[in-house]
């Protein structure tokens, strides 16, 4: 399917009347953890959008643009509060915390397994090592807050074990940049998967520094603090995967495509009958924005969609599964690596001077890192962790559930100074 030679529909407007805007919500105790997962995606999808019009409206001064852009936009924003709508009321802020981890686990393990650019598959690897520890320091403190496990939200589906340990992501931020994709033509799924996951990282980014201020409890305002900057981090490094010579308009066009790829994914595998109707409903309004910022292009730069995008027929759906074999791979083999400026390296052997530096600075003492200390309070409590393994983790540093490690991925720091 190549959307660029689709019709849109040409009858009624973009826009719908408030009672359209009353969605449904889902049911959270009945819902399949992927739906949930789909909507905070295409929440964070249409996020970026919006952020993008609007920085692309402050840097012209051509009226006639702003308008198309601001026609657009209002359209994105509409189908933002729809898919906001959709999260039910009783769903606390921390299970649909425990969501944005598991989407962004199977993300972007589904995203590693299917990139051409080596650069790319090694920084979605090495994030994912850490959002998957997020995943389980989250479901720890759920349990440890209202006694509710997070694999019954997860449905089994991602495994609940430590990643690298929170502790050992907090870098210097000239370590978050990465190599850009410089290949005129790069091949369609990298630019898919590096703008989907600029995306939904920044999303999580948002929601969790929105989140901490409004948080009853200071440990749950300093972990999500912590967290959230760990996020920064990300959206940092996937940011600076994106191709940097693009205009605008050019950047205007591949945004309104990965839309129209994400929701036709959504649309084709979504479970639950009433959201998928919602998945095409979006479908056919990105389709109308494309084609609007396809007549754009081609009105002030007289360029054609093959200039952006010479291959736009979809690659096969984005999948929303569980990715278990997948993670445990990854994190036997780079647990313990680091970045270093737009390398990644192993902590045991190279590490960074940068790196060593700020996790003093920021590390010290040990008591203050909110994402350890408050796994010590649960140990103490209840003897153990909290996890859900299919196997004891694939690490052996990280397998004993009465301590938690610190060790791992900063090991230099273990043996100077505590």
């Amino acid at each position: 399917m190549n959307p660029f030679k689709m019709r849109p529909e040409r009858t009624g407007d973009l826009f719908v009347d408030w009672e359209k805007f009353w969605v449904k919500p889902y049911n959270k105790n009945e819902v399949n953890p992927y739906t949930r997962t789909r909507i905070i995606l295409m929440n964070g999808t249409e996020f970026e959008n919006v952020w993008f019009s609007h920085q692309f409206s402050r840097s012209v001064g051509d009226d006639e643009l702003r308008r198309k852009l601001a026609y657009i936009r209002k359209s994105e924003q509409q189908q933002q509060k729809i898919l906001t709508h959709l999260k039910p009321a009783d769903e606390s802020a921390l299970e649909h915390t425990i969501g944005y981890e598991q989407l962004a686990v199977d993300l972007t393990a589904h995203l590693a397994k299917r990139v051409n650019d080596k650069n790319i598959k090694s920084a979605l690897d090495f994030a994912l090592l850490e959002d998957f520890d997020h995943l389980y320091r989250y479901a720890d403190y759920l349990d440890f807050t209202t006694g509710e496990h997070a694999e019954k939200l997860v449905g089994g589906y991602t495994e609940i074990t430590p990643g690298r340990p929170t502790i050992s992501h907090h870098r210097h931020p000239y370590d978050s940049i990465r190599y850009p994709m410089t290949d005129k033509c790069p091949a369609t799924m990298d630019v898919l998967a590096a703008n989907v996951i600029t995306a939904a990282e920044q999303q999580t980014m948002n929601y969790y520094m929105n989140t901490a201020a409004l948080w009853p409890d200071e440990m749950g305002r300093r972990l999500y603090q912590e967290i959230g900057m760990v996020e920064e981090q990300h959206v940092t490094q996937y940011g600076s995967l994106l191709k940097p010579c693009m205009s605008r308009l050019e950047n205007l066009l591949v945004h309104q495509y990965v839309e129209c790829w994400l929701y036709w994914s959504c649309y084709e595998t979504e479970t639950d009958t009433r959201i998928r109707g919602i998945w095409q409903f979006m479908f056919e309004q990105e389709l109308k924005h494309l084609h609007i910022a396809l007549e754009l292009l081609r009105q002030y730069e007289k360029k054609d969609w093959q200039e952006v995008i010479p291959d736009a027929e979809f690659p096969a759906p984005l999948v929303l599964e569980s990715n278990i074999e997948y993670v445990r791979c990854v994190l036997g083999s780079t647990v313990n690596d680091t970045a270093c400026r737009e390398r990644y390296v192993d902590v045991r052997t190279n590490a960074p001077e940068t790196f060593i530096r700020y996790q003093r600075l920021v590390n010290d003492p040990v008591r203050n890192v909110m994402s350890h200390t408050f796994i010590e309070d649960y140990i103490r409590k209840n003897g153990e962790d909290y996890r859900f393994e299919v196997a004891p983790n694939p690490v052996p540093e990280l397998r004993d559930r009465t301590k938690d490690n610190i060790c791992v991925g900063r090991q230099p720091l273990c043996r100077n100074r505590y």
